[in-house]
């Protein structure tokens, strides 16, 4: 009889509960990590997660503990579903009881301040190990219609394939297809960078500016990260698929995004501070807006659209003011 895949979570937000769920309905026995024992033993007791996806069953194969050294013990899998600014704290703790042959897999969708580092490569570098022990799994995953069972598809990054099909074996069901690719420099910055174009199409539909804005800001969003992408040696092809485009649109459009929810918000004249106090899990692409930013004169690519996005939440810039600047930008074609 084949033994079942043990897979570690550390993290009990909606998407780490929604994606051990996933890997659960997979087969693979999982153990859900919580910072707060409370929240472990309600889960082990309800079979739901209270605080983050009320109503949600969770199969049996899926159990919580408070215990770090526990979830980590034996895992074949262990996956990162934390803020991304918090990831290389937090690791740097875990890393003496990860299991040895483990492969570390990111849900994060960020760019860490100050190192401009992609969540990949913070793994590499605090948990020593090579980039074939590393994979990413991104898209358009909304974590409350996938804990629904609602039909979606995801990529699963490594650069080494046989990891990245164990993988995609490891968190295959019905309604979640996952689809492999090595690109995970192309994978992850389209993850980190829609959260900011999200935060963009967000204060747009705030300010009731129409479809029209909403289709321009998407379009020349990818056309961003595209180039960023570029610049970074990622495969162009990554970003019209899942991992582009895909979660891009899945981000812009939906009332599920928090990213969108937090721009939408700010848009309608709400402070930093207000959105903040309103938003209950972390909208990444709030941080994750001044590393690209950085990351992107780093590497000497123009990003207009997330510049407008650092003035308008870190320097306090008038969302009519942005706009206004950012649409006497000077003409040029299209593809530059």
């Amino acid at each position: 009889m084949t033994k079942p895949v043990k897979a570690a979570v550390f993290g009990t937000g909606s998407w780490g509960t929604a994606f051990g769920r996933v890997l659960a309905d997979a087969g693979c026995e999982v153990t859900l990590w919580a910072r707060r024992a409370e929240l472990a033993d309600a889960v082990n007791s309800t079979r739901t997660n209270p605080d983050y996806l009320p109503g949600v069953e969770l199969p049996a194969n899926l159990r919580a503990t408070a215990d770090a050294a526990e979830a980590a013990r034996d895992a074949d899998f262990t996956v990162l579903a934390i803020p991304s600014q918090t990831l290389r704290d937090n690791l740097a703790e875990w890393r003496p009881l990860l299991a040895p042959h483990t492969v570390l897999v990111s849900l994060m969708k960020g760019v860490e301040l100050g190192t401009t580092m992609r969540m990949s490569e913070v793994i590499e570098d605090v948990a020593k190990v090579a980039p074939e022990r590393v994979a990413v799994v991104t898209g358009p995953n909304l974590a409350k219609e996938i804990a629904s069972r609602m039909p979606a598809a995801a990529v699963v990054a490594c650069v080494d394939e046989p990891v990245a099909q164990r993988l995609q074996t490891a968190c295959h069901t019905p309604y979640f297809r996952p689809y492999t690719n090595t690109d995970v420099v192309g994978c992850e910055l389209g993850g980190a960078v829609k959260n900011v174009i999200g935060l963009a199409v967000g204060i747009a539909d705030g300010m009731g500016l129409g479809d029209n804005a909403k289709g321009s800001l998407i379009t020349r969003g990818l056309a961003e990260t595209t180039r960023l992408g570029l610049a970074m040696g990622a495969d162009p092809l990554t970003f019209s698929g899942l991992a582009g485009l895909g979660d891009l649109v899945a981000t812009c459009s939906s009332p599920l995004s928090r990213n969108h929810t937090f721009g939408t918000n700010l848009g309608k004249g709400m402070t930093l501070q207000e959105t903040i106090a309103v938003t209950r899990q972390t909208a990444e692409g709030v941080k994750s807006c001044e590393s690209v930013a950085d990351l992107a004169r780093r590497h000497g690519v123009d990003m207009p659209i997330t510049e407008t996005v650092v003035d308008i939440v870190h320097e306090g810039k008038p969302p009519v003011v942005a706009l206004k600047e950012l649409m006497s930008r000077s003409a040029k074609p299209e593809r530059r």
